[in-house]
């Protein structure tokens, strides 16, 4: 277990496992947690300390480390046998090394009413049973428009309706950027997860008969249309072309300068959102744009889970249920305005600006905008490199190394490659 991070995090987590031996009569676990919000790795540490304290023979070995470092390291180690004995994971496709808690609960019944249908994302077919426990969703995140609203009053155009259609909402975001002479009208994350919703609201198949099919007649449609704008300065080059390969790129900053109209991201920005940009304008969260399938936001997430490589299988259900429970639920998802998979009824968000809580409000109102489809192909392994393939093709087809037939034809190339790669595994 001492080989799971390298560097300090090594000796750290080498120093936890050697005070676990210390002391044998003490039943140890180990806690891998990483998050981007201190405030939120700090409350985990403590909740962890309260857990230990009214359990004096168990102990909650608290580890955190960057986000890199587990996508690369925890699959490593529970591939030999080793690594924590619970983690906060974004990869679900660790799901042969989960735990099935179930048979250990206290009250299996009460998680189960609490976390409902969000246990089943844990769960993948062929891989779990589709009655166990295995942890729980901590978080949920969705992608959805936001808009500088001072810019569309300064211009006099009214907002995009519920159902206004992506087009309609590029085209009223570069009028509104002739208006005011804002450089970017519409721009998202360079990211493949970012780019699939829209894609999933033209209708475009990702998975066919088992196997990743992209890109479909609906999927060109979208893409051709990402090149019109790019091509016309709506959706301006430099936002994809500025950075290679498949490399992501966040466009947040733009959004909080003031220099973009329309900004395609998720509820993990409300919370810096309103602290960055305070009072310099007023924003919020639109719904998800439509097109000819619907009406799609895309789905992403996060779950704790336990591993049945652990030794204390009853501690770790004992402390999933702690974490899990509708209290600390509760306090997570007002405290760090985070979208829990537990039904946490009428979370009261700690939220100082209007703008912010009235975008948390329509995030809430989209979550039944979601597409089974894009949550099975979230759980697809292979799903990382086709996002990777996507990014790395739009950005050449935007700054003009590809045309639009030589795009849809490396793509196909790309995804034929992945699918072979898959069927050899």
């Amino acid at each position: 277990m001492s080989k799971l991070f390298s560097g300090v995090g090594a000796l750290v987590f080498a120093g936890f496992v050697a005070a676990g031996v210390a002391k044998a009569e003490t039943k140890t676990i180990t806690f891998l947690f990483t998050d981007d919000d201190q405030g939120y790795v700090e409350r985990m540490a403590a909740l962890s300390k309260e857990f230990e304290a009214a359990h004096p023979d168990v102990k909650v070995n608290f580890v955190s480390s960057g986000y890199d470092a587990v996508v690369k390291q925890l699959p490593v180690q529970l591939a030999v046998g080793e690594g924590p004995d619970v983690a906060k994971i974004s990869d679900w496709q660790l799901a042969p090394y989960y735990l099935d808690m179930r048979p250990y609960m206290k009250d299996a019944d009460a998680f189960l009413k609490l976390h409902g249908e969000s246990l089943e994302q844990l769960r993948l077919p062929g891989v779990n049973d589709p009655n166990s426990i295995n942890g729980y969703v901590a978080s949920e995140t969705l992608n959805l428009p936001f808009v500088n609203k001072t810019l569309f009053d300064e211009a006099g155009e009214p907002l995009p309706g519920p159902k206004a259609t992506l087009k309609e909402i590029v085209e009223a975001s570069a009028r509104v950027a002739k208006a005011t002479g804002v450089q970017i009208p519409f721009t998202m994350d360079r990211s493949g997860h970012r780019f699939s919703g829209a894609a999933f609201s033209y209708g475009a198949t990702y998975v066919k008969d088992g196997k990743f099919s992209f890109p479909d007649e609906a999927a060109k449609k979208y893409i051709a249309d990402l090149n019109a704008w790019a091509e016309d300065g709506s959706f301006p080059k430099e936002m994809w072309g500025a950075a290679g390969g498949s490399q992501y790129k966040n466009m947040g900053d733009e959004f909080v300068n003031g220099n973009v109209v329309t900004y395609l991201a998720g509820n993990w920005m409300v919370n810096p959102f309103q602290t960055k940009i305070g009072d310099a304008f007023e924003w919020t969260a639109i719904n998800a744009p439509c097109a000819d399938a619907g009406c799609f936001a895309m789905p992403g997430g996060t779950a704790i889970v336990g591993f049945k490589r652990t030794k204390h299988p009853e501690v770790v259900a004992e402390f999933i249920e702690f974490l899990g429970s509708e209290k600390i639920q509760r306090e997570i998802a007002e405290n760090y305005v985070i979208l829990t998979g537990a039904d946490v009824n009428n979370p009261q968000y700690k939220l100082s600006s209007e703008d912010a809580k009235a975008s948390m409000a329509v995030f809430l109102d989209n979550k039944k905008n979601v597409p089974e489809a894009a949550r099975e192909f979230e759980r697809k392994k292979g799903g990382t490199a086709l996002y990777q393939q996507i990014v790395q093709r739009m950005s050449q087809l935007i700054v003009g190394e590809l045309s639009l037939d030589e795009t849809y034809e490396v793509l196909e190339d790309d995804v034929r490659k992945i699918n072979e790669a898959i069927s050899t595994q």
